[in-house]
């Protein structure tokens, strides 16, 4: 990503002018710059903005508010919002070849209601106005507006489990979506690691779920959409993707045909950073019978959205139009290959055996350690990770048995598969020397030690990686 001759100055007059009012987050600013210029980031939902969109949530389009939608406004003086968002949603539209695209949810889990809730006002609220004669909840007695109320409330969902690689906002009962619906989980085979189908088709039959999910957080293969398309249809129930992790690897067409969630999706809710290269947000894509109920988000879940992060979505998407992230997508997919192959020669055991997406899913409990413990050895390393169950895990959601990473961000800086094979061998060598240490009440879950003089090795061969790959290369501040 290069920089432009004038970003340097730009950012330091920036943050000159930040610092005047508040020196300390200035300086938190500049070290978080430094923090990630200076370590591997291997943590799969992140990756690296460009310039261009970060410049563009950094403007006065953050100072106005603009509930409803483009030319349905609650608030006067909306014209130049109207173009952003419209803006946004045509890159949207265009790039994943959708028929429809609400650009407006500012998180991930904020794209995901809109669709839950979306679903519920096509397949429930609706009909229950047009059973009543009534126009809108508005026109319902009381006595009506309790028993939609308790439909609301009655409905099912099916996402994958936790442990198996799903996502709290797929109907876990610590996360909204847990407390608006009765959930049922689908698992993976014990054997492989993948998406045991047959027994989703069985389980679904059995549950009958309003929505079925499909998407992930840690499965590090691909699904067959076509296959979940088919399954919701034998029991009436919405096809809901949630594809927030693998955006990118859809933009860039490196998952295509039944691989590609869109073509088979009722609807489908993401995040714009990621794999996908954008700024913090999400957004919704759907087919037209769903896109009215989309429409409603603000009011129905969100409130005023954030314009200038819509402006930024923009050019996120427009990015993503390019071949150049084709090229991108491509080289994260294959990046990841070579991670796993490299592991995998050094005997690091990883869930499903191999990767065929962004993401990588060790089992560290071969190494005597829980995910917890190889995190922190990781980080004291240089190496930044993430803790993340694995299937049946016996450590549970907290300490975990497993260390998820993922290589979208490194791709960023220009790491290719050989980069990655050398990235593979310094995991390995922090797991190889990180033992647990107990307390006085027994072995610890947490607490570690790592042999002298390794996490410095690491940290000093993944420098020499870094530095051949410099994060916006130019940028000083």
């Amino acid at each position: 990503m290069p920089t432009p001759p004038t970003a340097s100055a730009l950012y330091s007059q920036i943050l000159d002018v930040v610092g005047g009012v508040e020196p300390r987050i200035a300086e938190a600013i500049r070290s978080e710059l430094t923090d990630q210029r200076e370590s591997l980031k291997l943590i799969a939902s992140e990756n690296y903005a460009s310039l261009p969109v970060l410049m563009a949530m950094g403007t006065w389009m953050s100072d106005k508010y603009a509930e409803g939608t483009v030319g349905h406004r609650f608030y006067a003086g909306c014209q130049n919002v109207d173009t952003v968002e419209a803006v946004a949603a045509e890159h949207a539209r265009e790039l994943f070849g959708a028929e429809y695209a609400y650009v407006q949810p500012h998180s991930g889990i904020d794209a995901n209601l809109v669709a839950y809730w979306s679903i519920l006002h096509k397949r429930i609220e609706s009909p229950t106005l047009d059973r009543l004669g009534a126009k809108t909840v508005n026109d319902l007695s009381e006595s009506d507006w309790e028993d939609l109320r308790h439909e609301f409330n009655a409905q099912k969902v099916m996402g994958m489990s936790l442990d198996a690689g799903g996502h709290l906002t797929h109907g876990f009962r610590h996360n909204i979506s847990g407390k608006m619906f009765q959930q049922h989980s689908y698992g993976t085979h014990a054997d492989t690691g993948l998406i045991d189908y047959d027994a989703l088709r069985a389980s679904a039959k059995e549950f009958k779920p309003l929505i079925i999910v499909a998407g992930y957080s840690a499965y590090p293969r691909r699904v067959n959409f076509a296959l979940m398309r088919e399954i919701a249809d034998e029991v009436g129930a919405t096809l809901f993707v949630d594809m927030a992790h693998f955006a990118g690897l859809v933009a860039g067409k490196v998952f295509t045909g039944e691989e590609n969630p869109i073509p088979y999706a009722h609807i489908v809710a993401s995040t714009t950073h990621k794999s996908l290269r954008g700024p913090r947000g999400g957004f919704v894509l759907a087919t037209k019978e769903y896109a009215e109920s989309v429409d409603k988000g603000c009011p129905m879940v969100l409130g005023g959205p954030l314009s200038h992060v819509m402006a930024a979505k923009a050019l996120a998407f427009a990015e993503a139009r390019t071949a150049d992230f084709q090229t991108y997508a491509a080289q994260v997919a294959t990046n990841a290959k070579a991670l796993a192959e490299g592991l995998l020669k050094r005997g690091v055991n990883l869930v499903s055996d191999g990767t065929d997406n962004h993401l990588v899913l060790l089992d560290v409990s071969s190494f005597g350690l829980t995910g917890r413990q190889a995190e922190s050895a990781l980080l004291d390393s240089g190496v930044v990770t993430n803790r993340n169950s694995v299937p049946r895990d016996p450590n549970g959601a907290w300490y975990t048995s497993g260390v998820r990473i993922g290589t979208p961000a490194l791709t960023s800086r220009g790491f290719t598969e050989s980069d990655f094979d050398v990235v593979a061998d310094l995991i390995t060598e922090v797991l190889k020397n990180t033992t647990p240490t107990s307390t006085p009440k027994g072995p610890s879950k947490a607490k570690y030690v790592i042999a002298d003089g390794v996490a410095d090795r690491v940290k000093n061969r993944a420098g020499e990686l870094l530095d051949a790959n410099p994060l916006y290369p130019g940028l000083e501040l």
